[in-house]
């Protein structure tokens, strides 16, 4: 009998100190789910190099940490899962994953939201901030869950300013001409292009580098971090600094999914995913000018371009997408000139 209670006593014991190690091993933020496990996907046809898939690695290790390991994120870089645009729709139907996307190709759900992608509608990040403060996104973001089935987990993932980079100098729309660049398929991007005087090719990122060798397209437009991250300083010679997309990225998910996890789940992907977003964010702005400098350190030239000429080239897009109006309007609620 005594021996019996001695041996009750220390599984007593063992069990009170792997209760208690449990819980100090909890992060202060720790955030209880329901008891079942969750896994998202994070899809991004970004190299894995790069600065946001280096933030979707922060956010895996957090949501892991915070959830015990009943959520976890798996991160597929370079397209692995497919196209953005297949990989979305996925979404839509209630797969886990969850997309980088941009606002020209979220015009294909909410077209107003398009204008944001748009050739110098913004000149930087806070500008852009603004515009997420105004009724016009908030309605627009809302039509993406509602009449759409996308939900949006932040919409703050800032890329840098994008420039044309091409095998020949680029100092004014003119010097475009018969140009073939590689675009994102939404039309305010391809628009945009063809009104700064390229002719726009729609491809995925990861096959521009072997499309300029192949000569299927003669340049592309890009921010730095992912010109820098694709190695596009061994096909390409000029970086022309038109700085014409202001790229703002935005991560989504499919609100069909999104509604299966319990609330405090939802609340942690809100948090992390804008958190992280304005953390990249900086980290790109203060890395852009090292990424061109690491450029021309491999042979790139930096060409200095007539922006107002190209700013004014731009307005044609507007016009075709019948999107002036909607400009002035936004301008006009977040006192931009």
């Amino acid at each position: 009998m005594k021996r019996h209670s001695v041996v009750l006593l220390s599984v007593a014991l063992i069990l009170a100190f792997c209760a208690g190690a449990f819980a100090q091993s909890k992060p202060a933020d720790f955030v209880e789910g329901d008891g079942k496990t969750y896994g998202l996907m994070i899809s991004t046809q970004l190299a894995d190099a790069s600065p946001f898939c280096q933030g979707f690695y922060a956010i895996a290790k957090r949501v892991e940490e915070r959830t015990g390991g009943k959520m976890t994120v798996k991160v597929f870089p370079s397209a692995q899962l497919g196209s953005d645009e297949d990989v979305i729709e996925q979404a839509i139907q209630g797969v886990n994953v969850a997309v980088v996307t941009d606002a020209g190709r979220m015009a294909n759900y909410v077209r107003d939201i398009g204008i944001v992608g748009m050739a110098y509608f913004t000149n930087n990040y806070d500008e852009l901030l603004k515009v997420q403060q105004t009724n016009f996104w908030k309605n627009c973001v809302a039509k993406l869950a509602s009449e759409n089935g996308i939900r949006v987990l932040s919409f703050n993932w800032f890329d840098g300013a994008r420039h044309f980079l091409t095998n020949k100098p680029v100092k004014k729309p003119e010097d475009l001409k018969g140009v073939r660049i590689r675009t994102p398929g939404a039309p305010s991007w391809s628009r945009s292009v063809a009104a700064l005087g390229a002719t726009p090719v729609t491809m995925g990122w990861t096959d521009v580098y072997n499309a300029v060798q192949q000569k299927a397209i003669d340049g592309c437009e890009a921010q730095h971090s992912a010109s820098f991250s694709l190695r596009v300083y061994e096909v390409l010679k000029y970086i022309n600094k038109t700085a014409h997309f202001q790229l703002l990225n935005g991560m989504i998910v499919g609100e069909k999914w999104f509604k299966t996890l319990p609330a405090s789940y939802q609340a942690l992907l809100l948090e992390e995913f804008e958190k992280q977003g304005k953390i990249t964010a900086a980290e790109i702005i203060a890395k852009s000018d090292v990424y061109e400098k690491q450029m021309v350190e491999k042979g790139m030239q930096v060409v200095e371009v007539d922006v107002p000429a190209f700013m004014k080239a731009s307005d044609a897009a507007y016009d075709e997408l019948k999107y002036a109006d909607l400009r002035k309007a936004i301008y006009n609620e977040i006192g931009k000139k």
